[in-house]
C-alpha cells in the first residue's frame, strides 16, 4: 500500500510540477504589466486582484500583498485576492479533479469580486485602522530576454523545488496514507460529522490557518466522494495558502481582519450552496 501511494503521489506531483513551472513562467514575464493594470480601487481593480488570486500558487497573492503594504491597493483588493486564491492546493485540484477545480476557480473569482466590494464598505463603515504604506519594496521581474539559467536556478529550483514540492509531497502522501488505512479499518462516512453544516463550518474554521496544507485534506475527501461540493467550496474560499504570511510581520491586525472576513464569506457561500443541494 505504501508503495502504491508513493507512486500515486509522485504521479500527481509530476503533473503539479509542470503546471507550477508554466505559471511561474507567465508570472515572470507578465507580472509587471499586471501590477500596472490594477489601478485605483473599484470594480476593475477587484476583478484583476481576484483574477490574480485564481492563478494557482502563491506568487500572485504575494504581489497584491506587496502592493497593499506599499499603499498602492486597498483592503478590498487584498480581500479579493485572498478570497479567490486556493494556494498551492489549486495545483492538486487541477491534477485530481480538473473539472471541479475549474468550477471552484470560477466561483472563487466571482466571490472575490463581490467580496472585495463588501470588504471595502465594511472596513470603511467600521472605520478599521488599516496598514498605511508600510514601505515594502515590490520585486516583480519583467525581462525583454529571459535568462534561462536564472529561470531554472532561482525560479524552478530555488522557488518551486525547494519551497513547495516537499511540503506538497508530505501533505499529499501522509493524508493519502491516513485515508487508505482508514478506508481499510474504519468507515470514513461514519467518522466524519453526519451534518454537512458541521463540515462546512469546520472547513471555514480551518481556513483561518494562514498556511498551505490543511486544504489538501478536503480536496482528497472530495476526490474520494466523502464530502459534498459545498464543503470544498467553503474551504477553497476561506483558505489562502500562505499568501497572507508576508503581511503578518507588518500588519497583524490586517491579517486578522482579512482572515476572519474570508472565513465568514467561505462559511456563507458554503451554507448557500448546501441549501441548494450542492
Amino acid at each position: 500500500m505504501l508503495f502504491s501511494v508513493f507512486l500515486e503521489t509522485l504521479k500527481i506531483l509530476a503533473i503539479v510540477f509542470l503546471i507550477m513551472v508554466g505559471v511561474e513562467f507567465v508570472e515572470l514575464r507578465f507580472g509587471k504589466g499586471l501590477q500596472r493594470g490594477l489601478g485605483t480601487p473599484g470594480l476593475r481593480q477587484y476583478a484583476i486582484a481576484s483574477g490574480l488570486g485564481v492563478v494557482p500558487g502563491c506568487v500572485t497573492a504575494f504581489l497584491v500583498v506587496s502592493l497593499y503594504k506599499a499603499g498602492r491597493v486597498g483592503f478590498g483588493a487584498l480581500a479579493a485576492v485572498m478570497l479567490a486564491t486556493a494556494g498551492d492546493e489549486a495545483f492538486i485540484m487541477l491534477a485530481l479533479i480538473p473539472r471541479t477545480s475549474l468550477l471552484i476557480f470560477a466561483l472563487c473569482f466571482v466571490v472575490g469580486i463581490i467580496g472585495a466590494g463588501g470588504a471595502h464598505l465594511l472596513a470603511r463603515g467600521l472605520r478599521l485602522r488599516l496598514c498605511q504604506a508600510c514601505g515594502a519594496e515590490i520585486h516583480v521581474e519583467e525581462q525583454t530576454r529571459l535568462s534561462w539559467s536564472h529561470f531554472f536556478r532561482d525560479h524552478i529550483y530555488g522557488h518551486i523545488v525547494r519551497k513547495h514540492l516537499l511540503p506538497l509531497f508530505l501533505w499529499f502522501f501522509l493524508t493519502l496514507i491516513v485515508l487508505r488505512v482508514a478506508a481499510e479499518h474504519i468507515d470514513l462516512r461514519a467518522v466524519l460529522p453526519d451534518s454537512a453544516f458541521l463540515l462546512v463550518l469546520l472547513a471555514a474554521l480551518i481556513g483561518l490557518v494562514p498556511e498551505s496544507g490543511p486544504h489538501v485534506v478536503f480536496v482528497l475527501l472530495f476526490a474520494e466522494g466523502l464530502i459534498p461540493f459545498s464543503v470544498l467550496a467553503a474551504s477553497s474560499i476561506a483558505q489562502d495558502g500562505h499568501g497572507v504570511l508576508p503581511l503578518l510581520a507588518y500588519a497583524p491586525k490586517d491579517v486578522a481582519y482579512v482572515k476572519v472576513y474570508t472565513s465568514a464569506v467561505g462559511l456563507a457561500v458554503g451554507l448557500l450552496l448546501l441549501a441548494v443541494g450542492l
